[in-house]
């Protein structure tokens, strides 16, 4: 359905158009989101950020989630989490080990900066799809916690009872497909390559350069 991410982000950045000039705060999940948010803060004239989450693995599959876990510790499990054999002590292994990937992901992707202020603002938290949508949960539900004005979710393309999920969480879910059909996010792209952590640095530090800045009316 879309070429690759920045096509996809393009696309959403029209349809939170009317955000532009709001000076909306707009919050990545690593890694795959951070271009993308990167060209829609920079589409609405708004800030770029990270919303650090991670998901927690299914026993034996590591790309599906059976929840997904904040900076603070706090923990979504998905309902289909133990029927899938996820038992408490693996669950408490898998948040174990997110929560020393989030505190690595932190002290690398912004060390010694302070989280941009949310409190009062839009803030639109980008990702490139819903799957399960637990990582998209646990990143709202952070958010939420530092009271912005309005938060908003912002994907591409999610499984429909994923955006059924996360739509309450948020005070509005811009999603710009949601088929029947899903089985994974990357089958709805035509590229979809995995980030690195320099790409992920070198887009925040673009970001916050003075180039950048000048370009935000552009």
């Amino acid at each position: 359905m879309f070429t690759d991410r920045t096509e996809a982000a393009g696309l959403l950045a029209e349809a939170l158009s009317h955000y532009r000039g709001q000076n909306p705060l707009v919050l990545a999940i690593p890694r795959g989101a951070v271009g993308m948010a990167a060209l829609i803060a920079r589409r609405l004239q708004g800030e770029l950020d990270l919303v650090l989450v991670r998901k927690l693995h299914a026993p034996g599959a590591p790309e599906f989630a059976i929840g997904a876990v904040d900076e603070s510790g706090w923990l979504y499990l998905s309902s289909h989490a133990s029927s899938v054999g996820a038992t408490p002590d693996y669950v408490e292994e898998q948040k174990a080990l997110q929560m020393q990937e989030l505190a690595r992901r932190r002290q690398l992707y912004t060390p010694g900066r302070l989280r941009k202020d949310a409190q009062g603002r839009v803030v639109i938290v980008v990702d490139d799809g819903l799957a399960t949508g637990a990582t998209m949960i646990a990143a709202l539900h952070s958010v939420r916690q530092r009271h912005p004005a309005r938060l908003v979710c912002a994907v591409p393309v999610g499984a429909p009872e994923s955006v059924r999920l996360v739509q309450e969480h948020a005070d509005e879910v811009v999603c710009l497909d949601a088929p029947r059909r899903f089985s994974a996010v990357g089958q709805f792209y035509g590229s979809f390559p995995q980030l690195e952590d320099d790409e992920v640095i070198a887009l925040l530090r673009s970001a916050e350069s003075p180039a950048a800045g000048e370009n935000r009316t552009a």
